[in-house]
């Protein structure tokens, strides 16, 4: 059995105590890839020392994450498309728009989604999707990529039934389900119980959106587990299955080097 950690920042300075603990750590607990999105220009080098260091289990996405985007955003993705020339990257992201705290770059954001969807397009690299108060813009956006054969994740999904299937039907993207499913009353759990497992990948958002035990607290990869174990339950199979499932979807999609 073993395990892909779709979503980690394990670059951040949360992890500056014991980071190459904690990694290892994740790996003895059968999370056997860890796939790190980028931030920003300010995250990338950091985040690829840290995948050279741990280079047959950790992956690198290059992207700008929406909160990212700012007046600076074009210098921002003049990096991002530098960065992917060197072929070094599994994927886009973490790209999006997030409207939970601000509006007032919704339309820069908008701008950078898009770039970013292109350069997915180009790179035939999946990308993955940060949406937060904000579906009904991407889904906007994304309705014009229909045909175009694009691949990716919407990650930590906490939307409805319909934009589930939405994502999963009219776009062919997959959803990526964190601890936020582990949370009483999260409403994922009627989601989780409608969607097949072959539509879904796990993630943990480390340091964020730790699941329960440990909710409140600073999120590791190891965790994945737990997230594993909620799903398992809500579907009523095997842990066992879960790992598999969501492990062979996370290969497929990023194209990892995982036997």
């Amino acid at each position: 059995m073993q395990f892909v950690d779709t979503h980690a920042h394990l670059y951040l300075d949360h992890f500056d105590d014991d980071r190459e603990k904690m990694i290892r750590n994740a790996l003895e607990k059968n999370v056997s890839g860890i796939i790190m999105p980028n931030i920003d220009s300010n995250t990338v080098g950091p985040m690829n020392q840290l995948c050279d260091h741990f280079s047959s289990n950790i992956f690198p996405l290059m992207g700008l994450h929406p909160v990212s985007v700012k007046n600076t955003y074009k210098n921002e993705l003049e990096v991002i498309s530098g960065e992917l020339k060197t072929g070094r990257y599994y994927g886009i992201g973490e790209s999006g728009i997030d409207l939970y705290h601000d509006r007032s770059f919704l339309e820069e954001q908008k701008r950078a989604f898009i770039f970013q969807i292109e350069l997915s397009l180009k790179y035939n690299l999946p990308i993955v999707i940060h949406a937060r108060e904000s579906f009904g813009e991407i889904f906007d956006i994304l309705d014009n990529y229909k045909n175009q054969a694009l691949n990716g994740v919407f990650h930590a999904f906490t939307g409805n039934a319909d934009q589930a299937k939405k994502i999963i039907g009219e776009f062919g993207l997959f959803l990526g389900i964190g601890g936020i499913v582990t949370f009483k009353n999260s409403g994922l759990e009627s989601i989780i119980k409608e969607i097949s497992l072959e539509h879904m990948v796990i993630e943990t958002d480390s340091p964020f959106l730790a699941p329960v035990p440990y909710r409140g607290k600073r999120n590791e990869s190891s965790y994945i587990v737990y997230i594993a174990e909620k799903i398992a339950q809500i579907k009523n199979i095997s842990l066992n299955q879960v790992a598999d499932v969501t492990t062979g979807n996370a290969i497929k999609i990023f194209g990892l080097p995982l036997a």
